[in-house]
């Protein structure tokens, strides 16, 4: 699989269709294919990227850039980005600073190194791809400590959140035309109708909590690193991973956590080429950055994909 609802963008840019692509990112669909197809993809902070969603104030979802490289990551950032009025949550920095350069000096900085995000299961290929770049990032002369923010109440946020933005927008679609929509569409509009009012508020307490507990975490790190993806690529014959360690994956949404997870704290996130496991399959590595340091995420992911060029490296087409 190509792994996700930017999949196809991702799958054109690995194959030199196209030098640049964009997508959305709610729950890893910028990250998750970038990590699958061996290319680059671009979670922004909220407000980066101007959005034409009808839920405009809603900062879950944001709209963002691939490419095969991440300086071409920065370039069309620079042309995506920028404030517009009819985006209410825009910020007001133009896009013209993404073109500055993305070389910096990274001794001395801290990065908490989360194999699992606090517990989340992780297939050990994921792992041992990522272990064995663990010094890449020390050569860098960053200091690595194992640790990662609180995420306890990270599934209720984004579950709830997600499902009531499902049914605001699609609702009525689903109503009316319902035989032309998937079983899983139907399944997250059809919750996000049986939510309360209290429900919702309660992820939203939640989310902003935990947003505080993440802003106060980072003071100590300057950016955390994790997977992007908690399995390799599957088959593309398996509708969703159901199983990860031996834990069952209880809907289709569970395997992509290590996404999620980043999804409800609203800080910038790069997937970026690290490696392959032990038969060929592509794995990315997840950089997060501090709140609005989105230029700061391009910079540490552009040193490490310089050292390590696994960008170049086109993977094996399973026939």
């Amino acid at each position: 699989t190509c792994g996700g609802s930017s999949g196809g963008a991702a799958v054109a840019l690995a194959c030199g269709m196209v030098p640049l692509a964009d997508g959305s990112d709610l729950g890893g669909s910028l990250r998750n294919p970038a990590g699958y197809c061996n290319v680059v993809g671009f979670r922004p902070s909220p407000g980066r990227v101007p959005s034409n969603s009808l839920m405009g104030w809603n900062a879950l979802a944001v709209e963002g850039p691939m490419a095969r490289t991440v300086k071409d990551v920065a370039l069309f950032l620079s042309i995506l980005a920028g404030f517009d009025p009819r985006s209410p949550i825009s910020l007001q920095q133009p896009g013209s600073c993404f073109l500055e350069s993305l070389g910096r000096d990274f001794k001395g900085i801290k990065i908490a190194w989360s194999p699992d995000l606090g517990g989340l299961p992780v297939d050990p290929r994921v792992t041992a791809v990522l272990e064995a770049q663990r010094s890449t990032f020390e050569s860098l002369g960053c200091i690595i400590e194992e640790n990662e923010p609180d995420f306890s109440d990270a599934d209720e946020i984004f579950n709830v959140l997600r499902a009531w933005m499902f049914a605001n927008i699609l609702g009525e679609m689903v109503e009316t035309r319902r035989e032309m929509f998937k079983d899983t569409i139907i399944w997250n509009v059809e919750k996000g109708l049986k939510l309360s009012a209290q429900d919702v508020a309660d992820a939203e307490v939640k989310r902003t909590q935990q947003y505080r507990k993440a802003v106060t975490f980072m003071e100590s790190y300057d950016f955390m690193v994790m997977p992007v993806s908690q399995v390799p690529p599957f088959p593309v014959t398996e509708p969703w991973v159901k199983e990860i360690n031996g834990q069952k994956m209880e809907t289709y949404l569970d395997w992509m956590r290590s996404c999620s997870y980043i999804t409800t704290l609203g800080f910038p996130a790069i997937s970026v080429p690290c490696g392959f496991t032990a038969d060929g399959l592509p794995v990315g590595v997840q950089i997060v950055g501090r709140h609005l340091d989105d230029f700061g995420v391009l910079q540490l992911a552009h040193a490490f994909e310089h050292l390590t060029q696994f960008h170049n490296r086109k993977p094996e087409i399973a026939l």
